[in-house]
């Protein structure tokens, strides 16, 4: 996939393309069920698929206190994208001269004058440029002065609410795994980098990969059966993952992401890791004592070992590093 850093500054980018334009946070169904449309059309007429996407998220600069913690990174979302059949991913600089530009503007100089686009996908509820002028009709109205056409796309809808990134991430948040993989139409992942830790689940015979996250968001406190891939080693680990504070070893201790990898032990410190949560066991509580805590894990780890009988990895839809 080609990747266009700037639309109107940067390396010429190509024309004639079906465009949609969003923030894309999780590349969920709804975004799936545009991405669908912008492909078919697009292979239909023999010329690209192209998502212009914006960096950072508009709330970030023009409110950032209102600003929501995304919960897939630049790089996991173009990722995302290019696997849903986009060949050309625009990200623009969302900077005060863009959110000021005036929506009628937007599509003349950059859709009409720099792009030249044929279609042009939104969601139906989509709205850009200053003051959140433009939508679906003011698109439609100017295409047909610039010659593109303009589609709005109807919300996918599921368990009689609107798929929408906001309700995914309030459900990360919560940490209801079963219902994120429903919304997104595969299994929530995250990426960081492993480091070296205190080795305490080695001391208690779980050794862990101590990772520093890169995503805003992740679940909630608590214990998930997870999967790990190592890019080293080109394969993905089952494995059992708790977010927390460690109460019962610290008190007062940061947020850590620790995994431990069934049957597997090799070092991996410093390399990058993919991290994908399949179903939550367990809140996080504080034992009585360290004994108490390593049966809880065993328990844990049995929990995990028969799910992963029952839904083996090489049947799951994982998109990995």
């Amino acid at each position: 996939m080609q990747i266009v850093r700037d639309p109107l500054l940067g390396v010429e980018p190509p024309r004639g393309a079906v465009l949609t334009i969003g923030n894309f946070d999780g590349v969920h169904i709804g975004h799936q069920e545009i991405l669908r449309q912008v492909k078919e059309t697009s292979r239909a007429e023999e010329t690209l698929a192209a998502a212009l996407t914006f960096d950072p998220h508009p709330l970030k600069l023009l409110q950032p206190k209102d600003a929501p913690r995304l919960m897939t990174t630049m790089d996991q979302r173009l990722q995302l994208l290019e696997r849903h059949g986009i060949d050309v991913a625009i990200v623009a600089p969302f900077t005060h001269r863009l959110a000021r530009m005036d929506a009628a503007d937007f599509v003349q100089r950059i859709l009409a004058d720099r792009l030249a686009v044929s279609h042009v996908y939104i969601g139906q509820n989509f709205r850009f440029g200053a003051d959140r002028g433009g939508d679906v009709e003011l698109l439609q109205r100017m295409g047909r002065q610039f010659g593109f056409t303009a589609h709005g796309v109807a919300p996918v809808v599921l368990d009689g609410a609107v798929v929408s990134s906001t309700r995914i991430r309030r459900e990360v948040a919560r940490g209801r795994i079963d219902v994120v993989w429903k919304l997104l139409g595969r299994p929530l992942f995250i990426d960081g980098r492993v480091f070296t830790g205190e080795r305490l689940g080695r001391k208690l015979g779980f050794p862990t990969l101590n990772t520093a996250i890169e995503n805003e968001l992740y679940p909630s406190h608590g214990v998930y059966i997870t999967a790990v891939y190592i890019p080293s080693f080109g394969r993905t680990f089952p494995s059992v993952t708790n977010i927390g504070v460690r109460p019962t070893v610290y008190e007062n201790y940061s947020t850590t992401v620790e995994s431990h990898l069934l049957d597997f032990t090799a070092d991996v410190y410093r390399e990058k890791v993919r991290i994908f949560f399949f179903e939550k066991i367990r809140d996080e509580k504080v034992f009585s004592s360290p004994m108490d805590l390593v049966t809880q894990i065993r328990r844990d780890v049995a929990s995990a070992r028969l799910w992963f009988l029952n839904h083996p990895l090489e049947r799951l839809d994982l998109v990995t590093l």
